[in-house]
C-alpha cells in the first residue's frame, strides 16, 4: 500500500488508499491500529475483482483529527464512510470492519442502508443497543467492585493519552501482543485494581511475531506520533451519545443487508458478549451468510490469520 489519496467527506479529509476496479469494499480498521492492519487484504480483494478502500479512520495517522469528543459519536462517523462510499461509487458499497471499526461498519449499514449493500465485522459482532450505554455497565460490572476495565480507563480525557503518548512504540507493541493469540494466558491481566494504568503488567514481545515485525511496528508508531492517542480514545468516550442516538432512530435495528462475521477463538473481546456469537447474530442481523471461528487466533483476525480472512470475505463476496 504506497500510493494515497486525501478524500474530503463529511467536513474532513481522510488519508486512503484506493486501488482495483469493480464493486466498492471500504476496509475501517480499529483501534490502536492504522489502514496498514489492513495490508494483506487490499491485493486479494483487488485482484478477485473489487475496488477498496482503506482510510485511516479520523482521528488517525495523517487522516484529520478534531479534538472534540462529540466529533467521534457514532452519528458523525458513520457518515465519513456514507461520504466515501458517494464519492467513490455510483452503486452501493459494501463495508467491512474490524475491531472498532466493526461497530461503526455494522451501523453504517444499518444507518445508510441505500448506500451499503453488505456489511461484515471481524472481532466484533453487532449488537442493537441495550437497555443502557455499555459504558454506565461496564462500571456497574468493573468499577462498582473496584476492578479494572480499559473502557473505563479510557473515560477521563488526557490520562490515557499522556500515558500511551510516553513511549508510542512499547505501547502498542504491548498492546498487540497482550491481545493477540500469540499471547499466553493472563498475558491481559484480569486481576487489575480500578485505577490503575491500562499498560501495567502487559508483556513486551520479541519481534517479529508471525504477524507483526519491527517494520509494522514502525509503521504504526509513525501514525500515532503523528495523530497521537486523542482522537482514537474519543471514540470510547461517546457510549452515552451513541446509546441515545441508536435507540431513538427509526431505522430497523436488525440489519437486512447480507452480512459476515469472522473472529480468533483466543479473541479477548468475546468475553464481553455473553453466548454464542452465531446465536447472536441470528438474532440482529437478517442475511446473516457466514459466522467463521479461528482456531489459535486472537483480537487481530485479519493480521493473525490473512489467508483464511481472505478466503472467508471472498468466498461472501461472491455470494452478493
Amino acid at each position: 500500500m504506497t500510493d494515497t489519496t486525501y478524500i474530503e467527506t463529511n467536513g474532513i479529509k481522510l488519508r486512503t488508499w484506493t486501488e482495483g476496479e469493480g464493486p466498492l469494499v471500504i476496509l475501517v480498521h480499529g483501534f490502536p491500529e492504522t489502514a496498514h492492519s489492513w495490508r494483506h487484504q487490499m491485493k486479494p480483494l483487488v485482484e478477485a475483482g473489487y475496488r477498496v478502500c482503506i482510510p485511516d479512520v479520523r482521528g488517525y495517522g495523517n487522516s484529520d483529527a478534531p479534538r472534540e469528543v462529540e466529533a467521534y459519536t457514532m452519528e458523525v462517523m458513520t457518515r465519513d464512510f456514507a461520504g466515501l462510499a458517494e464519492t467513490l461509487s455510483d452503486e452501493p458499497a459494501i463495508i467491512i470492519g474490524h475491531d472498532w471499526g466493526a461497530p461503526l461498519a455494522w451501523n453504517t449499514a444499518r444507518l445508510f442502508p441505500d448506500r451499503f449493500r453488505a456489511v461484515a465485522g471481524l472481532s466484533v459482532p453487532y449488537a442493537p443497543p441495550g437497555d443502557v450505554p455499555t459504558i454506565d455497565l461496564y462500571h456497574k460490572l468493573f468499577t462498582d467492585k473496584g476492578r479494572f476495565f480499559y473502557q473505563v480507563y479510557f473515560q477521563d480525557v488526557g490520562v490515557a493519552e499522556a500515558e500511551l503518548e510516553a513511549d508510542v512504540e512499547d505501547s502498542l507493541a504491548k498492546f498487540y501482543y497482550a491481545w493477540s493469540g500469540d499471547c499466553p494466558p493472563n498475558g491481559w491481566p484480569t486481576d487489575k485494581a480500578h485505577g490503575e494504568p491500562v499498560l501495567t503488567g502487559l508483556p513486551r514481545p520479541d519481534l517479529p511475531l508471525a504477524w507483526l515485525t519491527q517494520s509494522d511496528l514502525d509503521a504504526y508508531a509513525e501514525g500515532f506520533r503523528t495523530s497521537g492517542f486523542r482522537g482514537p480514545l474519543n471514540r470510547y468516550r461517546t457510549s452515552r451519545q451513541d446509546h441515545a442516538f441508536l435507540k431513538a432512530h427509526p431505522s430497523d435495528p436488525v440489519i437486512r443487508q447480507p452480512s459476515l462475521f469472522i473472529y480468533g477463538d483466543r479473541d479477548p473481546v468475546l468475553t464481553m458478549f455473553r453466548g454464542d456469537p452465531a446465536e447472536l447474530l441470528n438474532r440482529t442481523l437478517g442475511d446473516l451468510r457466514g459466522v467463521h471461528k479461528l482456531p489459535g487466533v486472537g483480537h487481530w483476525t485479519q493480521q493473525e490469520a490473512p489467508e483464511a480472512v481472505n478466503r472467508h470475505l471472498i468466498d461472501w463476496l461472491s455470494t452478493l
